[in-house]
């Protein structure tokens, strides 16, 4: 009866501790957090639009570049979008030092109300617990006439340079991710999208 004791109660000890284990790891998970941080790189039919504000400030050659590959049906644009992570389980605030490895980063784009792509990370990437961020380069490729057709030549010329940030008009882009992390209990997926938004921290 004694022996049995012992056994229950190291039993329960050991869930206890298992539980509480896995509680603060799934707390200092939560605790990670995300923002559209800018973007760079970005060319469009491979002109780059760095330092343009609005479409006259196209040299001749370039604007007769983009007209004929507008009349052509094809305006590829490319670009890197640059996601800050952040970690804040530096040790201190009650919350252990925890190094966080995103496994994946399923990732959905959208500008204006429509869904560009989708896509994820080729690599894990490391988070530390130090309280600084990391950025998570994100390539996005796609052609502006197929999604953005109706908005006609100076529109999606317009729309290109917003996305830049370098335009005067507004575009919204927004990522929607659903980031699993790898910790010592396990892959940890949150039960829906973060909607990562500019300037703003989303907490998972």
């Amino acid at each position: 009866m004694q022996r049995s004791y012992k056994y229950f109660l190291v039993s329960f000890l050991i869930i206890l501790v298992s539980g509480c284990s896995i509680y603060k790891t799934m707390m200092n998970v939560s605790r990670l957090k995300y923002r559209l941080n800018n973007v760079s790189g970005i060319t469009v039919s491979g002109i780059s639009i760095s330092g343009k504000n609005r479409i006259a400030d196209f040299s001749m050659r370039d604007a007769m570049s983009l007209t004929a590959a507008f009349t052509k049906g094809s305006l590829p644009i490319s670009f890197t979008l640059n996601i800050a992570a952040v970690n804040p389980n530096d040790g201190t605030g009650g919350y252990a030092r925890t190094d966080a490895t995103i496994k994946a980063f399923p990732y959905r784009l959208v500008i204006d109300n429509k869904e560009i792509l989708s896509g994820n990370l080729s690599s894990p990437v490391v988070v530390p617990g130090t309280g600084e961020q990391v950025v998570i380069p994100l390539a996005i490729n796609f052609d502006l006439i197929k999604t953005f057709r109706d908005k006609g030549y100076e529109g999606i010329l317009n729309l290109a340079l917003n996305i830049a940030g370098l335009g005067g008009g507004t575009t919204n882009v927004q990522l929607f991710i659903k980031p699993t992390i790898n910790t010592i209990i396990g892959d940890l997926t949150p039960p829906s999208e973060i909607k990562v938004i500019e300037k703003d921290f989303s907490a998972q």
